[in-house]
């Protein structure tokens, strides 16, 4: 099936959609993004030319991505949320040769209206929470809110809260199921993984 783009949308010559990519309304993709297939860019979204997109990503209404991100597979982008790719901009200094690049793992969610300073990679399943300000890099399957954003528990890949800490003591573990699906995670120090799957 063959991308949707909304008659008000502009997509460049050159941009690669994949199949069942829907463009809605005032969108702009430019002509060096790569999007996989089966994603969704909402009213008003900005797609910049260095920028790649896996497949099964939501980017909700105008939120705006710029060159040096990359998205994975299944990320969510709620509502107006952020992103950055200069550190410290100047109106009156170029400073394009030195973009940061910022890295969203596959399955991360990001909420309406948080912001991710530019350089930062934010991990598998991670959860970032509405209005957060990220300026760090994020683990995976961390809950990060606040500003600026701090780690206060975790997250299953179905998205539920997980029953551990923020972190254990050195050496120490702590196990959780997710209310959802079952999976069961382990967390150690500062680390939470799903058991049982090599892949992360």
């Amino acid at each position: 099936m063959a991308a949707t783009i909304h008659p008000s949308a502009i997509v460049d010559e050159g941009a690669q959609l994949g199949e069942g990519t829907r463009v809605w309304h005032f969108a702009h993709v430019c002509a060096g993004a790569r999007i996989g297939d089966g994603c969704s860019l909402g009213q008003g979204v900005y797609v910049g030319n260095d920028v790649t997109i896996g497949r099964n990503v939501k980017i909700q209404n105008n939120v705006s991505v710029y060159d040096a991100v990359t998205l994975e597979d299944d990320v969510f982008c709620g509502p107006s949320m952020v992103f950055t790719n200069v550190y410290n901009p100047r109106s009156a200094v170029t400073r394009k040769h030195a973009y940061r690049r910022t890295l969203v793992k596959k399955g991360a969610t990001l909420g309406a209206n948080c912001t991710l300073v530019c350089g930062v990679t934010i991990g598998r399943y991670a959860f970032v929470g509405a209005g957060a300000v990220v300026q760090q890099d994020v683990p995976d399957f961390a809950l990060v809110v606040g500003v600026p954003a701090r780690r206060i528990g975790w997250m299953s890949r179905h998205g539920e809260r997980l029953d551990l800490p923020a972190a254990t003591d050195a050496g120490s573990e702590r196990q959780a199921t997710c209310p959802a699906t079952g999976e069961r995670y382990r967390l150690q120090g500062k680390v939470c993984q799903l058991l049982g799957d090599e892949l992360l």
